[in-house]
């Protein structure tokens, strides 16, 4: 058994879990999420908490089971907490702004950038440089975070361009003539 899959998922008080055939939903205050189950894993709920077995002794089963329970742990902290991930922009003249479901985004290109955030996910600026990402699905977030961070990555060199927070950039020497 997956030593990730060992450990129980604890359901929190105000969150419902329903397991369907061949699906799991888990409702909150923040939302509700669902996902799809394996054949070869079983979840079985024990009072609180929810347990994730693999039904055979496949090494395929074995790792998804600890796929799905982590999985699990990430949507019940969803529809409870919510996940938040915060991007910074650094460059002379890097802005952002924040218009209803509409993030503008000027990154010394010709034109301004505007992306558009998928349902579920809101955005916040609270100074020009920083944009904070807030939802209910980790993966949903993550993504974002990374298409906006792809519309100009940190450069080795000075550092510009759009980082994660906690991302450190390893600047390079300049040539030396």
């Amino acid at each position: 058994m997956s030593r990730v899959a060992k450990n129980p998922v604890i359901v929190p008080g105000g969150v419902e879990v329903t397991l369907d055939r061949g699906e799991i939903s888990v409702k909150g205050t923040l939302g509700t999420l669902k996902q799809s189950l394996l054949a070869d894993v079983g979840v079985v709920r024990e009072g609180d908490s929810l347990l994730c077995k693999a039904l055979n002794d496949s090494k395929q089963a074995n790792a998804m089971s600890g796929t799905l329970r982590a999985l699990l742990a990430n949507m019940v902290q969803g529809v409870s907490k919510g996940f938040e991930r915060k991007l910074t922009l650094v460059g002379v003249g890097y802005r952002a702004q924040a218009a209803g479901d509409t993030l503008n985004l000027t990154l010394g290109y010709s034109h301004p950038v505007s992306y558009k955030m998928p349902a579920g996910v809101k955005v916040e600026t609270p100074t020009q440089t920083e944009v904070v990402l807030k939802g209910v699905s980790r993966q949903q977030i993550g993504q974002v975070a990374a298409e906006i961070r792809a519309f100009r990555e940190p450069e080795p060199y000075k550092g510009k361009g759009v980082r994660y927070s906690d991302e450190v950039v390893i600047l390079k020497e300049t040539k030396k003539k």
